[in-house]
């Protein structure tokens, strides 16, 4: 038996042993290392997890043997996760200036990043990295677009030489321009991360709007709630997975029609009690995924 199925109820065993649509971002957990990781997911009887892969790309210690660690212990990975250098999420104004591959400062540390990733996931066969593009301009005459469709197009076909698919995280623009930005690079391999409470924190778009109009480029979806912000220009209010402002029942009645099915993937990132929220917003999804 893996070693993490001990620790779980028969329910959990069941999910841990063959590929479960429910997941956790590790990051949401804080865990210093891969075993750490390993522990957390017993605990919430959680057997699929989207893995930060800073750490491996870095040799932190405690990182560098995780993928295995987490296969060894019957852990299925759906993908992985890269944070770009030089991203200040202090407020809007810095989140729109340095987000992604945006900043010409760090772009070339942000393409040896994605190589170092590409290279790791296609030699573990992880065949999906998601991370933020960056604020993509709407308008056509904006010069930054033709710069963000270049660098995205780079990371698009390195990562395709490797059989590895990409999914840009939504949050910093609306669905239609996300999606023409999709339509304008025209590479089969780049797809969407979904969140809805992104939407919300940046104040946006309302995110079944957003899913229904992305739905068809979906690769995986973030499970996160949130309040908007009482004014504009500031930030909204991650809030515990029920109690913000996302239609869960409308919510999944779209993303469960999304074909090849996709991964629904709890992200935590505020709070003291981040097992607690993960393991509520785990028993809400239960209510709406089919069990295999």
């Amino acid at each position: 038996m893996h070693p993490i199925v001990n620790g779980l109820s028969d329910a959990g065993r069941a999910r841990s042993m063959s590929k479960s649509r429910i997941g956790v971002c590790s990051w949401s957990l804080e865990p210093a290392s891969g075993r750490e990781l390993i522990d957390a997911l017993g605990r919430l009887g959680i057997g699929t997890v989207q893995l930060a892969l800073n750490p491996i790309i870095e040799g932190r210690p405690g990182w560098r043997r995780a993928i295995d660690e987490l296969r060894d212990a019957g852990v299925d990975i759906a993908s992985g996760m890269i944070a770009m250098a030089g991203e200040d999420y202090s407020t809007l104004e810095s989140i729109r200036r340095t987000g992604g591959v945006r900043l010409h400062e760090t772009w070339l540390a942000n393409r040896r990043r994605v190589e170092a990733a590409a290279g790791l996931v296609a030699a573990s066969g992880i065949r999906l990295v998601t991370f933020h593009a960056g604020f993509l301009p709407p308008g056509k005459k904006d010069p930054d677009r033709g710069v963000m469709l270049d660098r995205l197009r780079m990371i698009a076909d390195l990562c395709a030489a490797r059989d590895v698919s990409i999914g840009l995280e939504t949050g910093q623009e609306t669905a239609e321009t996300l999606a023409a930005y999709l339509q304008e690079l025209d590479r089969p391999n780049v797809g969407v991360n979904f969140d809805p409470a992104n939407m919300i924190l940046y104040g946006i778009q309302q995110p079944l709007e957003a899913l229904g109009r992305l739905s068809p480029h979906v690769r995986q979806v973030h499970i996160k709630d949130a309040l908007p912000a009482q004014r504009p220009g500031l930030w909204g209010k991650e809030v515990r997975v029920g109690a913000g402002a996302v239609n869960w029942d409308a919510f999944f009645a779209t993303a469960l029609a999304i074909r090849p099915p996709v991964d629904f993937v709890i992200e935590r990132e505020a709070g003291r009690t981040r097992e607690a929220d993960i393991a509520a917003a785990r028993d809400l999804i239960s209510g709406y995924v089919p069990k295999k």
